[in-house]
């Protein structure tokens, strides 16, 4: 994957396991992986939380696997899910996160130009979802004045 605001290429991500099918030493069935998302869901975690959750402390390699569906879409037919999507709210966070540091420090100019980054990383996705249908059409992202 290659970075946004940078032209060298970005670092990779983790992979998936090689394997494709449900490992044999697996002791969870398809209703019981489900249950644990939306469990792990009520107790406030986020989908990738949920992922690494499962794989950690229940043993549960990849989600996928067992159920045939990802953690988003078992969310989705619990009606689990949240308003924004995982990575945009992350984002808004990061932008108001930047926006707290910037009342403290207003001479910080790198801040500010990542602010404004981040603000347009905002906007692309939020283009995107819209056109996806994943967030409502009048969804806007708007800077908070303090």
């Amino acid at each position: 994957m290659s970075r946004m605001h940078k032209s060298s290429r970005g670092s990779s991500g983790s992979s998936n396991p090689v394997d494709k099918k449900q490992p044999d030493w697996l002791d969870y069935d398809e209703d019981e992986v489900e249950e644990l998302v939306v469990k792990l869901k009520e107790e406030g975690n986020d989908p990738s939380q949920i992922g690494m959750k499962l794989r950690d402390e229940y043993g549960i390699p990849d989600v996928k696997t067992v159920t045939g569906k990802k953690i988003t879409t078992i969310l989705e037919e619990n009606d689990a899910q949240d308003e924004l999507p995982e990575d945009l709210n992350n984002l808004v966070e990061k932008a108001e996160n930047i926006q707290d540091h910037l009342e403290d420090n207003q001479k910080d100019e790198d801040a500010d130009r990542r602010l404004s980054l981040v603000e347009a990383k905002i906007r692309r996705l939020a283009s995107y979802y819209r056109d996806e249908g994943r967030i409502d059409d009048d969804w806007e992202y708007e800077r908070e004045e303090r």
